[in-house]
Order: structure tokens, then sequence, then C-alpha cells
């Protein structure tokens, strides 16, 4: 199998960037160091926009012209999925609580919202009041996810210790699974621009742009 092809290797704008999102012109991405989202020009690679956010952004997506950021909180480390609106803040009403209460990156096709869960190895397909319409399996524990052309793009590895993790493919029609190159680092998160695809490299504090073979 061979191994991602690195365009773009960037300081992240804050440690431990954790969650990435793509909005059709610009990435958004969330630190755990912080706890705040960033809004990010591509071209200047500068912060056009901040703010703080109601836990740990763990995921992250584009829906439509807001944001769903799936946060930890509290000292048991809930898992919410909150509504931020660029430019203006988190709804301080709007939370859909993870199943299982367990849950990192997220995923929108255009009607569902997509959960992971890493240690179960899964994805939840969402109805709008959180109730699971349809599951995919992934072969290791899931560390990004992105829809593109109708398939789940995912960032997996079997040991989140080392650098040995994979990007794959999964088919939604038929749930199959498909291995499609090495990542030689622990990545964090799974964004796509249209033409590549962007992930972090959490330890080392960088945002990383990359094309598959």
């Amino acid at each position: 199998m061979k191994t991602i092809t690195e365009i773009q290797r960037l300081q992240a704008p804050a440690k431990m960037p954790q969650s990435l999102a793509w909005d059709g012109d610009s990435l958004w991405m969330g630190s755990l160091a912080t706890k705040k989202i960033y809004h990010i020009d591509p071209r200047s690679w500068s912060v056009t926009w901040q703010c703080d956010a109601p836990g740990l952004p763990f995921g992250m997506v584009v829906v439509n012209n807001e944001l769903r950021v799936l946060c930890g909180e509290t000292d048991q480390d809930n898992r919410i999925v909150r509504r931020c609106i660029p430019n203006h803040g988190f709804d301080t009403v709007y939370a859909l609580p993870c199943p299982d209460d367990t849950g990192s990156q997220l995923s929108w096709d255009g009607k569902n919202l997509h959960v992971s869960q890493w240690y179960n190895q899964r994805i939840l397909a969402l109805s709008e009041e959180g109730d699971v319409e349809k599951h995919y399996h992934a072969p290791r524990g899931i560390c990004g996810q992105t829809i593109v052309d109708n398939d789940l793009y995912i960032l997996n590895t079997a040991d989140e210790e080392t650098d040995d993790y994979v990007l794959s493919r999964i088919d939604r029609q038929s749930g199959a699974c498909q291995d499609l190159a090495k990542v030689p680092f622990p990545a964090r998160s799974l964004a796509f621009d249209g033409e590549a695809f962007w992930t972090n490299h959490r330890a080392a504090g960088e945002t990383v742009r990359f094309a598959a073979p």
C-alpha cells in the first residue's frame, strides 16, 4: 500500500489542532488546547474569526451555512453535538447528545449527520432527532471522517500510540471498506476541499494537506 503525498504542512493557529471542516472556500479548525474554533483563510493561512467552544472540540462539519461541533463536556466528558453560527458563536440551546454518550468525528451528507465511535469502530448516521438510521463498520479505530462523492473516507488505526495510520474508503451502499493509503503520522480529523484532503498532525501542532495515491 502506497503512502499519502503531502502537499502542504502548516503550523496550526493553536496547539493540539483536532477538528477540521471545509466550507467550500475556507478551513475551520478546533483546538483541544484552547477550546476554541478558528476560521482560517487557506490562501494567507491567517485566522479571520475565532470563538470559544462549550467543550473540547473533537469533531466538526459544515451543515449548510453553519457548523456542527462534537464537544466533550463536563468532568464526565459527555459527548454532545453543538451548533455554531459563523461570526456569531455557539447556540446556547441546541444540544444533540451522542448515542451511547460517545463519539469523536463528524461528517454530513446533505441529510444525515454521521458520528464516528472510535473504539466501537463504527459510524452512525443520525436523524435530526439523533436516532440511528444506519451504521457502518470500520476495520480499525476511527480518528477522522468525511464524505466525498457519496462515499465515506476515514482515517483509522489499530494502535493510536504508533505512526501506523490508514486512509480508507467505505462504500455507503454496500458497507464494504477498502484501504487506500498509509498515513505515516498520528492523524486527527479529515476534510476534503474538492481537490485534496486535510488532516492534523496533532502532536506536532501542524495541519497537513495531502493527496491520496
